[in-house]
């Protein structure tokens, strides 16, 4: 695919799907300013978000500042949890609703995620807004459909840079 400098781009992180991702596959953790850089790819970045869960932990405080001064918007809900114990901290309609409102201003939107919710979102952005869309996530972990259906994947895993 063909990336030029004059290119806007959105990149929309589910931060939650890139943690669970890196610490399952390699008991590590995503170098999200590496991720940042690969995104853009020296083109015009509009907008960095990066969605995040609250789980009151003690170090997430000094990740989310992190995340911040490396150029993410951060985004944040709480935690559920529901008496039966299950927890759930979904960002997938609020990922959406926000591409769809960044499509406008946007040639390029990166999804850091390799969640298959994401198909029809996708196939909106392609078909309606006429956006590319780019997934950059760990092919292992990457639903095969989103893989195909996106205009671009970069797939992280064959690169250590990515990880810390």
């Amino acid at each position: 695919m063909i990336k030029h400098k004059e290119q806007r781009v959105g990149i929309l992180v589910d931060v939650s799907n890139m943690y669970h991702s890196a610490k399952n596959l390699y008991h590590k953790k995503v170098n999200f300013k590496e991720i940042l850089k690969s995104a853009v790819a020296g083109r015009k970045l509009i907008r960095a978000i990066a969605y995040a869960t609250k789980t009151e932990s003690e170090e997430e405080t000094s990740f989310f500042e992190a995340l911040s001064q490396q150029g993410f918007e951060i985004k944040m809900k709480d935690l559920q949890i529901f008496r039966s114990g299950a927890k759930k901290a979904d960002w997938d309609v609020g990922i959406t609703v926000d591409a769809i409102k960044l499509s406008k201003s946007l040639d390029v939107i990166v999804l850091v995620t390799g969640d298959g919710d994401f198909l029809p979102l996708v196939e909106y952005l392609q078909g309606t807004s006429g956006c590319l869309v780019e997934v950059l996530a760990f092919q292992q972990t990457t639903s095969a459909k989103l893989r195909e259906l996106a205009d671009d994947f970069i797939n992280i895993s064959e690169d250590k840079k990515y990880l810390i």
